[in-house]
């Protein structure tokens, strides 16, 4: 009997088009896994069972079945985003419990190339830090149940790791699809701006936010990001001799890059130099102020996002980082801040076409109630654990993570590309050749 859980988007999607198996046949395989392991792993806020039973039938019935992209494949989207007949809680006891009444145009996407939405995933409340636990559940990673799968997409991450679905949507403000695909051994891509549809919350977090996959496989993850823009599914283009610099500097000065985190750099800029690409050490010149504009800008989008909720409803943490942005709200949304940043950072990437760094600086913390935590406490797990992904937010330019090497756990660890403005392709390309050259074990060993 062949077992459709672990199995990627494309393998699944091809089967469903050639019949070798029912959209129903593979989304109930899922629920199955789902109801098995979610007790343990905290990724999902809420589970359409009955919902994505019915919406499978309904693909298997559509004329267009041998056309679509996502035929049957599950996914799971992130618990800021609307799902028709679904409220959206963004992880918050002071949202609304109130039914959606249309998709996300991200979520209309993947439905009309034939996924079938199976539940929405936890987050930290509002999105706004990169330990994904608060009133509705704890995301852990499948990898290392001891710890926090990362945020703010940590429940679709960990859903994707354990198996429970192929491909999941996220998004990414201050790195929140990157930190959790870097924690849980998947690929992801942070599109640059406008390559897919943001509107996430009320602000955007002032043009920062982007909405992208979750994957087990560069393929799903270039596969997904086409559905998600809108393209036809694209062809694996060969990226050519590229300049690749490599950078193990943090851009937030006082906070170090472990060894298993320099170590996965370094491998994985061995394994690109021998695939014909001209590697070589360069640090982009990250100003002296770019912590304080990310803090600005962190905190004045989480404002925006909770202007119109009660203060009383929202824990601790998230009224004192809302509390500290609204100042910044007016200064942040000139994007005066973010295209100085650009212009400093363009003359690095006129001369060089990719960076590679490291993903992270060190594995995630401890899984638990960091939302009963005081803010000062929350602000140095995250600087302390992700300075790598905040500054390509706020340029807009596509970033991706992808796994190499191992903690010493047995976790994943893993490294990030940034590109220029469009280069999207480019990723994905180098992407794959770190993967067949250094493949990886696609789902944690949950069962």
């Amino acid at each position: 009997m062949t077992t459709w859980a672990g199995r990627t988007a494309a393998e699944i999607s091809a089967a469903v088009r050639e019949k070798r198996v029912t959209p129903r046949e593979v989304v109930a395989e899922h629920l199955d896994r789902i109801e098995r392991l979610d007790a343990r792993v905290g990724a999902f806020r809420t589970v359409r069972a009955e919902a994505a039973l019915a919406e499978a039938e309904e693909v298997a019935a559509r004329g267009d079945f041998a056309e679509l992209p996502l035929a049957g494949v599950p996914v799971a989207v992130k618990d800021n985003l609307a799902v028709r007949g679904e409220s959206v809680r963004v992880g918050s006891a002071a949202t609304p419990d109130t039914p959606a009444e249309e998709d996300h145009v991200t979520v209309a996407r993947l439905r009309a190339a034939g996924a079938v939405v199976v539940g929405l995933t936890n987050v930290p409340e509002l999105c706004v830090f990169a330990t994904t636990d608060g009133v509705f559940g704890t995301a852990r990673n499948p990898w290392d149940p001891s710890r926090t799968a990362g945020g703010s997409s940590g429940g679709s991450a960990a859903a994707v790791a354990a198996g429970m679905v192929p491909i999941a949507l996220g998004n990414d403000g201050m790195g929140s699809l990157r930190i959790p695909a870097a924690n849980c051994g998947l690929v992801t891509i942070k599109p640059g701006r406008g390559v897919v549809p943001a509107g996430v919350g009320d602000s955007d977090w002032f043009g920062m936010s982007e909405n992208g996959p979750l994957a087990t496989t560069v393929e799903d993850a270039r596969l997904m990001l086409a559905v998600l823009a809108d393209h036809a599914p694209a062809r694996r283009a060969e990226p050519g001799a590229l300049r690749v610099a490599v950078s193990l500097r943090s851009p937030l000065a006082g906070v170090t890059v472990s060894r298993p985190y320099a170590a996965a750099a370094r491998e994985a800029a061995g394994v690109l130099m021998k695939a014909g690409h001209q590697v070589r050490r360069a640090d982009p010149p990250y100003p002296a102020s770019l912590p304080l504009t990310s803090l600005a800008h962190w905190t004045a989008g989480t404002a925006a996002d909770a202007q119109r909720l009660d203060p009383r409803l929202l824990a601790r943490r998230t009224r004192v980082h809302a509390g500290l942005g609204r100042p910044f709200v007016a200064t942040v949304r000139s994007g005066a801040s973010r295209e100085r940043l650009r212009r400093r950072l363009e003359p690095f990437f006129a001369e060089h076409d990719v960076l590679l760094t490291p993903a992270l600086a060190r594995r995630s913390p401890k899984a638990g109630p960091w939302h009963e935590r005081g803010w000062l406490s929350n602000l140095l797990a995250n600087t302390n654990h992700s300075p790598m992904t905040p500054p390509w937010n706020l340029t807009g330019w596509p970033a991706m993570s992808i796994p190499c090497g191992t903690l010493p756990s047995g976790a994943p660890c893993a490294v990030q590309l940034v590109g220029r403005p469009g280069s999207e392709r480019q990723l994905l390309a180098l992407a794959e050749q770190l993967q067949e050259r250094n493949p990886w074990r696609r789902t944690a060993p949950v069962d």
